[in-house]
């Protein structure tokens, strides 16, 4: 399958780029920066920002599923206006591309703590990343009045960060599903999962065509 992948420089795009051409897909990266990306069988890249709607719109035409990791950046002192913007130039394109099918990461801060409140409106929840988190829970609620796109949207785990011991464990091609509340480990500690097995998560989804128009969240 073509497919278009934007952030394959990120943390998690990184990974999404891996295990897509391990499984044989071709795969159009849409990047800022080229050199960032050396030559892989499988592999083309296109030089296109992401916040230019017909620039996405270009890349992507003629592949027949996108797949985002975007972030605008954790240090980005604008990020949640730059990831709206992002977020809105992506769907845009996609679909003035025609293409149907769109998955993307989110983010586990628009998971429920409890009925009716969103792990991003708790009290806890750290202030630091709260404007990156609070733009992906609006991201979601736009995603869900998008009727014109076949969309998924994956929830990492509520532990999962680039510096949790889940990523030591790579690839194991295991994980347990849940849809809109936070996935636990048995001693009650929130669950984690690494990159690689996110991944294979969101890739099991393309190829299986699962979870339509719906989210939902992956841990060990």
């Amino acid at each position: 399958m073509q497919v278009a992948l934007i952030g394959a420089t990120g943390f998690v795009g990184a990974a999404l780029l891996q295990e897509l051409l391990q499984r044989g897909h071709e795969v159009v990266a849409l990047v800022r920066d080229p050199g960032k990306l050396p030559a892989q069988p499988g592999l083309k890249v296109v030089q296109a920002d992401v916040m230019d709607a017909a620039a996405v719109e270009q890349a992507v035409r003629g592949t027949q599923a996108v797949l985002s990791a975007y972030n605008a950046g954790w240090t980005n002192p604008n990020i949640y206006e730059d990831f709206m913007r992002g977020s809105r130039a992506i769907v845009q394109g996609i679909k003035a591309a025609g293409v149907a099918r769109y998955l993307v990461v989110g983010g586990a801060g628009s998971l429920y703590a409890a009925p009716g409140v969103q792990i991003v409106d708790t009290p806890e929840f750290p202030k630091a990343i709260y404007p990156g988190a609070s733009a992906a829970r609006d991201m979601f609620k736009e995603l869900q009045q998008e009727t014109t796109l076949q969309w998924t949207m994956l929830s990492p785990a509520v532990g999962f960060h680039a510096g949790s011991a889940a990523q030591s464990q790579g690839r194991t091609g295991r994980y347990r599903v849940g849809s809109d509340t936070p996935l636990m480990q048995a001693d009650g500690q929130p669950g984690d999962i690494s990159a690689q097995d996110l991944a294979v998560a969101l890739v099991d989804a393309l190829e299986q065509n699962l979870h339509i128009r719906q989210r939902f969240t992956v841990a060990y």
